[in-house]
């Protein structure tokens, strides 16, 4: 494709390269976000009491809420485009906090008690950072059922790692950034690539911004060269209002990094949070405090799925599987029998008999299609509720809520020379290659998740990957 062909294509797609349509979609989000977690917070005070508060009267308090987004606009959750989802969960948190706060000391101030106003607001700021992700969540899937595209992007490299790139932007609409053209100096590299046009002229940066006022540029540092990319830094990438260097750090994942100047010389600053002490009691208490909560609710639901287990087949509702836990150690994870009572015996019997049974098993150690499931078990398995049980190895502390996922000694060694790192941790009842596709992930894209895991880990990452794990629950997505 040549520039002339590229204008008539790019006319037709994008009409405007602004991001201020999408800033303003997610503001109206916000809005309703902070009407809804009032409405929560005076219900639930409401419920206890009927004669506490008038439910009615939150809708009093909606002045308050232009603070809420002139705080997120100064947490720069405005347009908030690729911004990791932690990070967002984090700004989103402390935003929050601190426009709740300021609500209930300014009442605290004026009449000079604490009463159940005040503590309608402390339940909405609880509510709010869910409810604030699921409006989130909600404006971006309307947005791209509406065909509202990001902002165009130009992309640097088309080679495997700016494929690798294109693909995730693709995939997640969250990032904000449409690739709009791919430029790239080898012509083996094609016309297109997921139709997006590629142009084999890497300086025509200042002719794009000049002609179609697209400010950002996103490049596949390992697809050029020193010179090369020194090149592009001081001639077409400068012209762009805004750039990102996408490094191809295979081992190096962390979104909280910073930068370090040694004199002129930059580097990249990390800790591995999970090595620290505080951290680790932290993660407990965590576990502990969520699993005691949520334990309280689901217990009269899990009675009901241990009753249908044992009216569907015989055999107990629970059993335990030796899985590997933290550095290797062999734990006993506990389970809903999902399976006959004689399962393993069954298994040997399939793959003994049939070959591609057996190719599949010792791909992923799951069947897609597993004649041993009981027809219950179907289901708390596409739902994954046959692990709801692992709250017990939680609480013995044996595994974490969020982490990698235990693993059998047979699954060990397609882990390779990552074992021992990624298994220096806890294993999780859920994580971040779960809410990411599950059993519908290879080995290798695991291993890519749980390094990240390991090396991004702070508490607002456990907290998204939990709302996460409930979306991919309610879908049955890739459980089996």
């Amino acid at each position: 494709m040549d520039l002339a062909q590229f204008d008539t294509w790019y006319r037709i797609r994008y009409h405007n390269t602004s991001s201020f349509l999408i800033g303003c979609t997610i503001i109206i989000s916000d809005l309703v976000g902070a009407m809804l977690s009032f409405g929560a917070g005076f219900f639930m005070v409401n419920l206890y009491d009927l004669s506490a508060i008038n439910f009615r009267s939150f809708v009093t308090y909606w002045p308050y809420l232009p603070v809420f987004v002139l705080l997120f606009w100064m947490f720069r959750l405005y347009p908030g485009i690729s911004l990791a989802p932690a990070e967002e969960l984090r700004h989103i948190g402390t935003a929050s906090f601190i426009a709740h706060g300021g609500i209930i000391f300014s009442r605290y101030i004026e009449d000079k008690e604490f009463d159940a106003i005040s503590v309608a607001f402390i339940i909405s700021f609880i509510f709010s950072m869910v409810i604030f992700l699921l409006c989130r969540s909600i404006t971006h899937m309307l947005l791209r059922r509406a065909r509202i595209r990001g902002i165009p992007a130009v992309v640097y490299g088309s080679g495997n790692f700016g494929r690798q790139m294109i693909d995730q932007i693709l995939e997640n609409s969250r990032v904000g950034y449409v690739p709009a053209v791919i430029l790239d100096s080898t012509p083996e590299s094609g016309d297109a690539y997921q139709g997006i046009p590629i142009l084999h002229d890497l300086s025509l940066g200042p002719e794009l911004i000049k002609k179609y006022k697209i400010k950002m540029a996103i490049i596949a540092t390992s697809e050029f060269s020193q010179k090369e990319l020194t090149r592009l830094l001081n001639f077409s990438l400068s012209a762009f209002r805004y750039s990102v260097l996408v490094p191809d750090f295979v081992s190096i994942t962390n979104i909280w990094m910073s930068v370090r100047d040694f004199h002129g010389l930059l580097g990249f600053a990390a800790a591995n949070k999970l090595r620290m002490g505080w951290n680790l009691v932290f993660k407990r208490a965590f576990d502990i405090s969520i699993v005691i909560l949520g334990g309280v609710v689901i217990f009269p639901f899990l009675l009901i799925i241990a009753l249908l287990i044992k009216l569907g087949s015989r055999g107990p509702a629970l059993y335990k599987h030796a899985r590997l836990g933290k550095n290797g150690k062999s734990i006993m994870v506990y389970k809903f029998r999902s399976m006959v009572t004689d399962a393993d015996k069954k298994l040997r019997e399939m793959l003994s008999e049939n070959e591609n049974l057996r190719k599949e098993w010792e791909e992923g150690y799951k069947l897609k299609n597993d004649p041993r499931i009981t027809p219950i078990g179907r289901w708390i398995r596409k739902t994954s509720i046959d692990e709801f049980p692992q709250i017990l190895n939680v609480l013995k502390g044996e595994m974490s809520l969020v982490g990698p996922r235990p693993v059998t000694a047979g699954e060990a060694e397609k882990y390779g020379e990552h074992f021992g790192r990624i298994f220096s941790i806890k294993p999780g009842m859920t994580g971040l290659w779960q809410v990411s596709g599950r059993s519908d992930t290879d080995y290798n894209e695991r291993i890519s998740y749980d390094s990240y895991y390991l090396q991004s880990w702070s508490v607002w990452l456990d907290l998204w990957i939990l709302y996460k794990t409930v979306g991919v629950v309610l879908r049955g997505k890739g459980a089996y």
